[in-house]
């Protein structure tokens, strides 16, 4: 079967959904996708966009400005009428899935070179926007246990997470994010644009908005529960609503040396699992198992792993479930920060941990050999993607 790579992943930064406060707040999704867009083509010029067969857009909240954002921005953007768009959702998942889905594309020979994409505005398209749950969901499940927040707090009470943990993963979310922010590390995946002050000043946005360098385990100890009065999930141990655009060239890998491109991963496999939506953060535990049993692999095989950090307490839980790790701070498991720091654009994150572990295997551990990402998703959806040194 034909191999898959990586040649190139960028996003934009990450920026606070908010409408006085957030530095995208005018910006519309599609314009910074098709900006992320732009800087990839800029930065690889042997590649033109008339030489993708199509561009698959991962997004968890397909309505309003992004309803079928991935053939509108596509056209908006000035790209070529002749290359086809698939817009996909899986919820928070849905970056990665389009990843998935192009490169199996490639794998089976429907096309050399695609680009996959997540993009998600939760400022203008908020969370549960024009929702009509199917009656029939309220014979099966309690309806109000679905929101994202009381899925939390029933993995934290089900997996026994202390919220102190919780914290401490948060606490080091943020300084690990600081760090590498500091270091320049996301310079080579974040394609700068404008943006807004609070005051309204145009500026050039290269850097995630969220992160907080003086985060402190004192504060977060006092602020109260964010969904239940007696519980222990608070906004410091949740993913801030957030903007963002991330995108991957892929490419089939004799295609790409014939072009004389570089890459440094190939893609190995994905696999996507679902769960009770009622605990949809423990879902990772079974997209990995799934993927892992596929390819004969044990945890121990894998060398990097970036798990998206919905929740401080389904992120943890399913670190030990997994048997990857216990407490933050993590030797191999989101080594630049995750989303309680850099911030989760639902349909975005996917491709963004994608983009974000391919420059730390190429960077900060050129010699390792497999990597793995995983997200939860609304719903019991969730996915996990693996891949090895090419």
């Amino acid at each position: 079967m034909r191999e898959c790579v990586i040649i190139d992943g960028a996003r934009s930064a990450n920026s606070r959904a908010h409408n006085e406060k957030g530095w995208f707040r005018i910006a519309r999704p599609d314009e910074i996708l098709t900006k992320v867009y732009d800087g990839l083509f800029a930065r690889n010029p042997k590649i033109k966009p008339e030489d993708i067969e199509a561009v698959f857009v991962g997004c968890a909240n397909i309505t309003a400005m992004q309803n079928d954002i991935g053939r509108l921005a596509w056209l908006a953007g000035g790209f070529p009428e002749s290359v086809a768009t698939n817009t996909i959702t899986q919820q928070c998942p849905s970056g990665m899935s389009a990843i998935e889905h192009a490169a199996r594309a490639i794998m089976c020979g429907e096309g050399d070179t695609y680009l996959a994409a997540g993009v998600e505005d939760m400022q203008k398209v908020f969370m549960a926007m024009h929702m009509d749950f199917a009656p029939r969901l309220m014979q099966r499940y309690n309806i109000a246990e679905i929101p994202m927040g009381n899925t939390a707090e029933k993995v934290a009470e089900q997996w026994k997470v202390a919220r102190v943990d919780m914290e401490n993963m948060a606490f080091w979310s943020h300084k690990k994010a600081d760090e590498a922010t500091k270091a320049g590390k996301f310079k080579k995946e974040i394609i700068p644009m404008e943006g807004l002050k609070d005051d309204g000043t145009p500026f050039v946005v290269d850097t995630d908005q969220w992160i907080r360098g003086d985060i402190s385990m004192e504060q977060m100890a006092t602020m109260k529960p964010a969904f239940k009065p007696d519980g222990v999930v608070t906004a410091a141990t949740s993913s801030p609503l957030t903007i963002g655009a991330a995108a991957v060239i892929l490419m089939e890998r004799s295609k790409a040396d014939k072009l004389g491109l570089s890459y440094h991963l190939k893609y190995e496999g994905g696999a996507m699992a679902g769960c009770d939506p009622t605990v949809m953060g423990i879902g990772p535990v079974f997209a990995v198992k799934k993927l892992l049993a596929r390819k004969g692999m044990k945890v121990s095989d894998i060398d990097i792993w970036e798990l998206n950090e919905a929740f401080g307490s389904q992120s943890l839980a399913c670190l030990r479930e997994l048997g990857i790790a216990e407490n933050a701070p993590f030797k191999n498991v989101n080594v630049w920060g995750g989303a309680l720091a850099l911030g989760h654009p639902l349909g975005e994150s996917g491709c963004r941990i994608v983009v974000t572990i391919n420059n730390i295997m190429k960077t900060d551990y050129p010699n390792a050999k497999y990597c793995v990402a995983a997200l939860c998703g609304g719903f019991g959806n969730a996915n996990a993607i693996m891949f090895s040194k090419a």
